[in-house]
């Protein structure tokens, strides 16, 4: 049954559920087409595709020929429903183990290094540096963690020192160390 008569709605949220259901089989070791095997191999051999973005590729071919038997109208609105289910895809594959570098410069460097160490249980590297207005010595934290971590260790941060410059930045990949990540298969 239709519980929304607006074609945006459905294909903006039966993309969310799809890519939900293929994203949940894939982190269970399932497979739907194969066209997710294809996903994975490349995924792992390339640093610039995600399985979501190599299904989306996959799929074109498939939209290409909605548009031409079931008109333009209906294979955008296809297009729409597979984005969205790639996206999601990417976030239940990717999304949760996301790592981010926290860049920490703080005269109170010490005591932030360890209380990461100790109440995170991350590792953090200690870079020696300058400042570029003063030419002093600086310790420089730098610290991996999940984004879903990036709250507390600024929080963290903020209570020992909240004059410390913190800069974040986004990883395509991290591996190795401390850090785990959860394999698929």
């Amino acid at each position: 049954p239709d519980v929304t008569p607006d074609k945006l709605l459905t294909a903006v949220f039966g993309g969310f559920f799809i890519g939900a259901g293929i994203g949940l089989a894939i982190r269970g070791g399932a497979v739907l087409d194969g066209t997710e095997i294809a996903a994975l191999l490349v995924s792992k051999s390339s640093n610039l595709l995600k399985v979501g973005d190599v299904i989306l590729v996959l799929n074109v071919f498939i939209f290409s020929a909605a548009a031409f038997f079931l008109g333009i109208e209906t294979a955008l609105y296809s297009v729409l429903t597979y984005f969205a289910a790639s996206k999601m895809i990417d976030f239940l594959i990717h999304g949760l183990e996301e790592y981010t570098a926290l860049i920490i410069i703080s005269d109170r460097h010490a005591l932030i290094r360890e209380a990461i160490i100790r109440d995170l249980n991350r590792g953090v590297t200690v870079y020696k540096g300058r400042t570029g207005l003063t030419d002093m010595e600086q310790d420089i934290l730098f610290c991996v963690v999940t984004r879903l971590e990036i709250g507390k260790v600024k929080g963290l941060v903020r209570e020992l020192d909240e004059n410390a410059f913190i800069v974040v930045h986004p990883l395509a990949d991290a591996e190795g160390g401390i850090l785990k990540r959860t394999a698929l298969h």
